[in-house]
């Protein structure tokens, strides 16, 4: 299991990349009004517009395991709630859950 990406939830897509950008200086990788990744090291921080239930400013973390499948299996064993069982979506495939604290965490294969 590693930290893939941090996900950050934005009201302005082109102000939040000029400020990562410039301000801070970070590398861009890519940009489109959907998504957004920046080079940060082995985690990647990823920039994603607001939407309901992720408020501007609000932060999610995406996880990578090794075996997706074998993880989910796992979850009772583990003490884990998934929200979402391993599911293809557009050029990957992820699972969610939440954390003791209710946060809600991606895990892809």
């Amino acid at each position: 299991m590693r930290l893939r990406y941090v996900i950050k939830f934005v009201a302005d897509m082109d102000r939040a990349v000029a400020f990562h950008r410039d301000a801070l200086g970070l590398t861009l990788k890519f940009a489109t009004p959907e998504w957004t990744e920046f080079e940060t090291g082995p985690t990647t921080l990823a920039l994603h517009p607001v939407s309901e239930g992720y408020p501007a400013g609000s932060c999610e973390l995406a996880f990578a395991s090794d075996d997706l499948d074998a993880f989910y299996a796992e979850r009772d064993q583990r003490g884990i709630e998934f929200i979402m069982p391993p599911t293809e979506l557009p050029g990957r495939r992820i699972a969610r859950f939440v954390d003791p604290d209710g946060a809600e965490t991606s895990v892809g294969g």
